[in-house]
């Protein structure tokens, strides 16, 4: 039977995908020494200053995040676009971006930090890693993304069942002040703005806008069948099938 702590200290490092931290080392009794001499036999891999990968020397993605967030300190969350890839409502970007809490300054490091005060409810953990709250990463992206490509977020959000438009806009008007906020709200005008699955829907709405349609309800159910766009006053549905149709 191995060490308890040594054990403990494993498996916390296959929650966190495969990284720990140097506090984490030393808590479970490691020492500074026993650090450097895992180091140098190659047990552990030093990924930022304070942060390791244990047993191989490139994580991924999401042990990526992890060490991101665990250099950054008590409070750190995967933020703005880095949150939306892990939330899955956007794509990838090489560059990891965290928010800290304005108290704390990290060290040098590879990745974008944004310094903010964020509320407990801004917080949450998806596949294990602390990440800001679905509502929140939508407000940090629309201070970096085109209202096009905030808009493919939020359908995606939507369509993963991470928010709810009603209940973002309502969360949103308790936020005037907050930066992104007035971007989002734009974006979620109830006279323009319509819920899509996919980017050919999104696409086709400018052409119906110029045809002079109306606002289309989307994704509801029409004599038994789920269509992508239905004008109820003009009886009209409209379906927008990709060329493998």
């Amino acid at each position: 039977m191995g060490d308890p702590n040594v054990q403990a200290l494993w498996r916390l490092a296959r929650r966190q995908h495969g990284v720990l931290s140097r506090r984490q080392l030393l808590d479970a009794g490691i020492s500074a020494k026993a650090i450097k001499h895992r180091v140098t036999k190659g047990r552990l891999h030093r990924l930022h200053v304070g942060v390791y990968a244990v047993g191989w020397p490139e994580p991924t993605r999401h042990g990526r995040w992890m060490a991101a967030v665990l250099a950054c300190g008590s409070g750190s969350a995967l933020s703005h676009a880095s949150a939306a890839a892990l939330l899955g409502i956007a794509d990838w970007e090489k560059v990891v971006t965290i928010s800290v809490p304005p108290t704390i300054r990290p060290r040098r490091c590879a990745f974008r930090v944004h310094r903010v005060q964020l509320a407990a409810a801004d917080l949450t953990v998806h596949d294990r890693v602390p990440v800001t709250s679905p509502a929140r990463t939508l407000i940090d992206l629309a201070t970096e993304f085109s209202p096009k490509r905030l808009e493919r977020a939020v359908s995606q959000a939507d369509k993963l069942g991470l928010i709810d438009p009603e209940a973002l806009r309502a969360e949103l008007a308790q936020r005037p002040g907050t930066r992104g906020v007035p971007a989002l709200r734009r974006l979620l005008d109830r006279d323009t703005f319509v819920l899509t699955e996919s980017e050919l829907e999104r696409r086709f709405l400018p052409i119906a806008r110029r045809a002079g349609l109306g606002l289309p309800e989307t994704g509801v159910s029409v004599n038994g069948f789920a269509v992508d766009f239905f004008w109820r006053d003009l009886g009209l549905v409209v379906e927008t099938d990709g060329l493998a149709y």
